[in-house]
């Protein structure tokens, strides 16, 4: 573990120097992407491991290409989606959601080299979650994320241990988001939760400490 995590601090050094310099999205692929998924161990060389332009027929469109598909027995189990590394992520989604639905791939990344965001199917099956159960961000990796990436190497690769993995990950992720929110605009019942080991009187977050 501890080699992988230098490795990948090793990639963030190199992407921190190079983002501002790429301009495109294929020079993304070539300077960060592949990389990425070569430390995560994966003959980015070979074909029938790691597959560019993978045909995802979705209905009435024929030919559909996802940008690499890692297959695993000869069937795709992540579907990859890239971008060009100065590109935001936010309104590519759709486009993978349809490959995901068409293909018997377990897990979607989609990627501008920096941010990797993981998408699975927890909430309903065979169709791709609207929000990823992980993000992880190359330029600035904190090592407890790094941990989470790990499980993805080629070296430990298991789909149902990912899966279990990825339904704990989105509700924990649901709780911090939900402790953002309190904190920024606390409810009146948050606030009495909080305080109900502390003062046996009730308490809002707009009225003084009433017995």
């Amino acid at each position: 573990m501890d080699h992988f995590i230098e490795q990948i601090q090793t990639l963030s050094k190199r992407v921190n120097r190079l983002k501002n310099t790429i301009a495109t999205e294929e020079a993304t692929k070539t300077s960060i992407i592949m990389p990425f998924f070569q430390v995560l161990g994966y003959d980015i060389f070979n074909p029938e491991e790691f597959l560019p332009e993978f045909t995802a027929d979705v209905g009435i469109k024929k030919g559909e290409k996802v940008d690499y598909a890692i297959m695993i027995d000869g069937k795709p189990v992540i579907l990859i989606e890239a971008k060009a590394a100065n590109q935001k992520l936010d309104k590519h989604d759709s486009q993978l959601f349809r490959y995901f639905g068409a293909t018997s791939a377990k897990f979607a990344i989609l990627t501008n080299g920096i941010l990797y965001r993981f998408y699975t199917d927890l909430d309903e099956q065979n169709k791709m979650d609207s929000v990823p159960f992980f993000e992880f961000n190359l330029a600035e990796p904190r090592e407890n994320q790094i941990v989470e990436l790990a499980k993805f190497r080629k070296s430990s690769f298991d789909v149902d241990s990912i899966f279990s993995a990825a339904s704990e990950l989105k509700y924990l992720n649901e709780i911090k988001q939900f402790l953002n929110n309190q904190w920024e605009n606390p409810s009146d019942e948050f606030v009495a939760f909080i305080i109900s080991d502390i003062y046996p009187g009730k308490k809002t977050k707009n009225s003084h400490f009433a017995p």
